[in-house]
């Protein structure tokens, strides 16, 4: 009798032959959501109580008439990226002695180096991202306050869930995804690469995990293991936070050049990588129904954010922990993610006083004039919390203005005031900041 794993990778590679057929023909969508569509891709067993955590009852997409599959309501994904090195198992199988050194394993059952919520929203035709901070202080089943990312090592993806859910004021994870090292690798070559700028060298090297990370500042095409030492770098001023800012920019530079409809001819490599290095409680044609949605979502309504929180001090903890901030996390779920039990409203957030925005100014033009009328025009729009930062080491033509803490409609009232740049809601500017403003060539475009 065949196991009931076997069968399942064979209806996984028989799908792969008929996506590849699929492609070619008029009938894509029927034959992706034939048969076993509908069932997880799981790795590992869900108990039937974690299960119901996720609300697998209520279906997210529909594969009728011919079409690829579409997502037919808002949904949130948990996604946790899982590294494993030979020294966190207890098992001889994975002896560090007998490699020599701490080598990635293809597991799940670890602490959680990446954790993002992301919101795929049909009736906005939106697709927002919260980066949640490895060392959030968190409160994990059996371990009382700790940092967030223990939590999948305790209790899998439904505690990782439980944890973020009650962080959060309680928002429902609809499903989740959990990738790790290796898979996240492969789905970039998958991809084809993605192209980045990387915004300062990055030189490390740790012979005990055989890590080498080795990569020049400029624009760069990057292969799965050369985007990984990219996400991996944390050896600069932010640490954990910098790389949350890096990881942000990665995943936009994926949605806007590799999501797209010639992503559905890279399935069948996609879904080879899914058979080995992701556990998700997704279907296939729930995959491929966010897979089309976010490919078709517009790079402004893709909305970048992180918890917002603050370092906490070393007087204060034994550990270095990410101190999440409450009032700011429910006004950000009240406006981005429709939690109704927030305490905050999205009205409330628009009265902000844009007199005293905290307002910090990058610039890349290498030109003081340039910084000079920017300031000028704040100062006239009475905006009195301006101040000049670091250089942004990216040459831009076009000024980015970007909501670091969420606050869209200020950046949009910014940009008026100013008459040029690119709104973004994202969390890749001066963290103490509102708004940053990333100066670009097109100020010269202006009338200011």
């Amino acid at each position: 009798m065949t196991s009931p794993k076997r069968r399942k990778f064979r209806w996984l590679w028989m799908t792969l032959g008929l996506t590849g057929v699929a492609l070619t023909s008029a009938a894509a969508g029927a034959l992706l959501a034939v048969g076993l569509a509908s069932t997880p891709l799981l790795q590992s067993q869900l108990s039937p109580e974690d299960a119901e955590i996720f609300g697998q009852g209520e279906r997210i997409s529909t594969g009728r008439n011919f079409n690829l599959p579409k997502l037919t309501r808002p949904v949130n994904i948990l996604v946790l990226g899982i590294k494993v090195l030979t020294s966190d198992l207890d098992d001889p199988v994975y002896s560090s002695e007998d490699l020599g050194y701490h080598a990635l394993v293809n597991s799940f059952e670890g602490l959680s180096d990446t954790m993002l919520l992301m919101r795929f929203d049909p009736e906005d035709q939106q697709l927002t991202v919260l980066s949640l901070p490895r060392d959030t202080r968190a409160l994990v089943d059996g371990m009382g306050y700790t940092k967030l990312n223990e939590a999948n090592r305790v209790g899998g993806p439904a505690e990782a869930a439980i944890a973020t859910s009650e962080l959060l004021g309680g928002i429902g994870i609809d499903r989740y995804v959990r990738l790790n090292v290796q898979g996240v690798e492969k789905l970039i070559d998958a991809l084809g690469g993605v192209t980045v700028y990387v915004p300062q060298d990055m030189k490390y090297q740790d012979d005990s995990q055989h890590l080498y990370i080795n990569l020049k500042q400029g624009e760069q095409h990057l292969n799965g293991e050369q985007a990984m030492q990219f996400l991996r770098f944390r050896y600069d001023a932010f640490g954990d936070i910098g790389r949350v800012q890096r990881q942000q920019s990665l995943m936009r530079a994926i949605q806007e050049q590799t999501l797209s409809p010639a992503t559905i001819a890279r399935l069948p490599q996609i879904l080879s990588v899914i058979q080995s290095h992701v556990d998700t409680n997704l279907s296939v044609e729930e995959l491929l129904a966010l897979v089309g949605f976010a490919s078709g979502v517009k790079r402004s309504e893709v909305q970048m954010l992180m918890l917002p929180g603050n370092f906490s001090q070393p007087s204060d903890y034994s550990l270095s922990y990410w101190l999440p901030h409450e009032r700011q996390i429910s006004e950000m779920m009240a406006n981005y993610f429709k939690q109704r039990n927030s305490h905050a409203t999205a009205t409330e957030q628009d009265s902000l006083d844009h007199r005293f925005l905290r307002i910090a100014i990058q610039d890349s033009t290498d030109s003081s004039e340039a910084v000079d009328t920017v300031v000028d025009a704040l100062s006239e729009g009475d905006y009195r919390n301006v101040r000049v930062e670091r250089d942004w080491s990216e040459p831009l033509e076009e000024t980015r203005i970007i909501a670091q803490k969420g606050d869209r409609m200020s950046a949009t009232l910014l940009q008026r005031q100013l008459g040029f740049g690119e709104v973004r809601t994202d969390s890749t500017g001066i963290l103490d900041s509102d708004i940053t403003i990333q100066l670009g060539q097109d100020w010269q475009q202006s009338d200011l």
